[in-house]
């Protein structure tokens, strides 16, 4: 499996489900932009972003998600973070964003989240 590529599925019609790999950083965050971009214009309101193989997130990582958290928050959906590791969970918070970020433990929490 490789756990670099960023993987996209559907799980209902208003929930997807995005794995960006091992690494969210410039060379590939456009993609989960685009990912992002395409599930607001289908429709979708509510992407689970699932982390759990994340090493690594730069600051255009961050901005890749922090850019459409709002666009589906004002359609009532929101963009979820879950397997987040205390590594990627210590990023958040010395940006200070765990307040603003919706966080749960698992992608079972997530969906259960998405009402």
């Amino acid at each position: 499996m490789d756990l670099n590529s960023i993987k996209c599925h559907v799980l209902t019609d208003n929930i997807i489900v995005i794995n960006p790999g091992r690494l969210l950083d410039n060379n590939n965050f456009h993609f989960v932009a685009q990912y992002l971009s395409e599930a607001k214009c289908k429709g979708r309101k509510f992407v689970i972003l699932d982390l759990a193989d994340l090493e690594f997130l730069s600051s255009a990582g961050v901005g890749s998600i922090l850019g459409s958290i709002e666009d589906f928050r004002g359609i009532g959906g929101d963009i979820i973070l879950c397997n987040v590791s205390s590594t990627i969970l210590h990023i958040f918070k010395v940006l200070d964003l765990q307040g603003y970020l919706t966080v749960k433990l698992t992608q079972e929490d997530a969906i259960s989240h998405c009402k």
